[in-house]
């Protein structure tokens, strides 16, 4: 099902409004700079003037959906969508917690009576900032409503994701795109809402942001669930199942970053990468975020910026038993018809 698309439309009537004044602004970011706000806003705000002197039913060339849309539009907080999507659920065949649930892939276990992956599609919908969303792997009818663009699974992370890319309309000449996995059922459309907008805030320019969560955060929303964390002179964190890039870029930092992902496991060769003395302030605890974000960005060949958020549902992925047994207390049985 493809989602209604967002913006005015240009009727270049009522109150003498050109078409053009009624335009969302084409640029994926707009800074607010004085009446200026995102996406163009001050252009509605204007055009809003000009037709709010009567009645919506007085102007037939004017649909009230359209009008609506436009009051939408005058609101920062409530900016027409200028984010893709692209969700992972793809996985291998042969995956045995995916087997022992009766699913192909992890995906598609079920979860309060529906697949991982349809709790997080109906969360992108709901947060009304993602315009598109590719899909890559096996899905359910239920699934498919929700998606635009469906992709066979390519057979790894980042072929997948690339995949994905390039199936959504513009491929990586689209918009800002969020990639997020399909195994964090419980992140939320308000969570997934404030994440896009903080980093069209925060970072506008940023070609790759990584969204991370506190320790403390995670120990608060989930009490004893275990993760893999990383300690800086920020803090503590874990990373985020999802991230956002901008896809005019992903050319230059894919073959980087499937280099870095290859190096992982073998010490040597990453620190060959990243920098002896960096790997080894990184391993002790004595590296800040801005110092390995400027590692990053020089690694990748593009601004990367890290988002520290308050959400632990974003970190909380569904790996093992004990993962789906916490999102089950979380959910209840069964979701509500």
């Amino acid at each position: 099902m493809s989602q209604r698309k967002y913006g005015a439309e240009r009727r270049g009537r009522g109150g003498g409004a050109s078409p053009t004044s009624l335009k969302k602004s084409s640029a994926p970011y707009q800074t607010a700079q004085g009446n200026s706000f995102v996406n163009g806003s001050w252009r509605a705000d204007w055009a809003l003037n000009r037709l709010g002197a009567a009645p919506t039913h007085s102007k037939p060339g004017l649909p009230r959906r359209a009008l609506a849309t436009l009051r939408a539009m005058s609101l920062p907080a409530q900016a027409a969508p200028h984010w893709n999507a692209v969700v992972l659920g793809g996985g291998d065949p042969g995956d045995p917690f995916a087997a022992a649930h009766g699913a192909k892939v992890k995906a598609l276990i079920e979860l309060a009576g529906e697949p991982l992956g349809l709790h997080v599609l109906r969360a992108l919908r709901e947060s009304g900032r993602v315009e598109r969303v590719a899909y890559v792997g096996p899905t359910t009818p239920e699934m498919d409503a929700l998606i635009d663009e469906r992709v066979t699974d390519a057979g790894s992370l980042l072929a997948n994701l690339e995949a994905g890319v390039r199936a959504l309309p513009g491929g990586e000449r689209a918009a800002r795109v969020l990639v997020v996995t399909a195994d964090i059922p419980l992140v939320t459309a308000e969570q997934l809402r404030d994440v896009l907008d903080q980093a069209a805030q925060q970072s506008p320019d940023a070609g790759l942001i990584y969204p991370v969560v506190r320790r403390e955060a995670c120990d608060a929303a989930f009490p004893g669930v275990k993760r893999t964390y990383v300690k800086v002179r920020d803090g503590t964190f874990t990373g985020g199942n999802l991230f956002l890039l901008d896809p005019r870029l992903i050319g230059q930092f894919l073959p980087r970053l499937r280099e870095v992902l290859a190096a992982r496991k073998a010490p040597l060769k990453l620190a060959g990468i990243i920098g002896p003395s960096v790997l080894l302030r990184l391993l002790t605890g004595r590296l800040d975020v801005a110092t390995l974000e400027r590692k990053v960005s020089e690694i990748l060949g593009v601004e990367a910026r890290a988002l520290i958020t308050p959400h632990a549902a974003i970190g909380t992925d569904i790996d093992k038993d004990s993962d789906l047994e916490l999102a089950r207390q979380v959910l209840g049985p069964r979701s509500p018809a």
